[in-house]
């Protein structure tokens, strides 16, 4: 009997090393789409989106960006208080986000606090209700790393519709009226109209040489930036 025993536990110990060695060699491959989790299919001419789910690369990283990782406030350099809200991992990491419970998460607390502890803090202007309904229904939904396409819909771009979503998103968190970055405002349709007619909001969205690149921290995709500018050849459709 304790024959038997002993050579069952030798083989349950030489099972767990190797279990142990197979696990603590493995190496997660590169991944070219790290930012583009494997739901999220590029190659794709329609639109992937459930409307149901809220997707962290195509509103949430955005949103946080704009509003958050902002030059003395939440980017890599500035990391206010250790925090940086720049991409999914630090995100998750330093804004404390436990998935499933928004409120047990640090970050989505910050967004509605009542006191002092209010992200953005003033100047900036607060997050919106439909904001922080989507940041709170991603980490509900688990706070993936997500995606979708969207199917780049050009056929009928307005800015109710298309560019101002996309610049609450992208711009607005920088841009807003109490603390305009460089000093331009994005406060509404008239405002688009002004950047659009004289030339610096393709330029900037382009990267092109001669206007500040925005947004700063990551380029507006290739449908965002076709969808501008037939928003603009369209003379700005409301």
């Amino acid at each position: 009997m304790k024959t038997n025993f002993r050579k069952c536990t030798h083989a349950f110990t030489a099972l767990i090393l190797l279990i142990t060695f197979a696990c603590t060699n493995y190496q997660i491959p590169d991944n070219p789409l790290a930012d583009n989790p494997v739901n999220n299919p590029l190659s794709a001419t329609e639109s992937t989106c459930d409307s149901d789910t809220v997707y962290f690369q195509n509103t949430i990283l955005p949103l946080v960006v704009s509003s958050c990782a902002t030059t003395g406030c939440h980017d890599k350099v500035s990391h206010r208080d250790g925090i940086i809200l720049t991409d999914y991992a630090s995100i998750i990491r330093t804004g404390e986000i436990k998935p499933g419970d928004p409120g047990d998460s640090e970050f989505f607390e910050t967004l509605t606090d009542d006191g002092d502890d209010l992200m953005p803090p003033p100047p900036y202007s607060p997050l919106n209700s439909d904001q922080i309904q989507q940041i709170k229904t991603w980490i509900h939904q688990g706070a993936i790393n997500n995606a979708c396409n969207d199917g780049c819909d050009t056929t009928l771009v307005t800015f109710s519709q298309t560019i101002w979503p996309m610049m609450q998103n992208y711009c607005t968190g920088c841009h807003s009226s109490a603390s305009p970055g460089g000093g331009i405002v994005i406060a509404g349709y008239d405002d688009m109209v002004s950047l659009a007619g004289n030339g610096s909001l393709m330029g900037s969205i382009r990267y092109e040489s001669g206007y500040s690149p925005m947004p700063i921290n990551k380029p507006l995709s290739d449908c965002n930036i076709t969808q501008l500018q037939k928003w603009i050849d369209d003379e700005f459709p409301q």
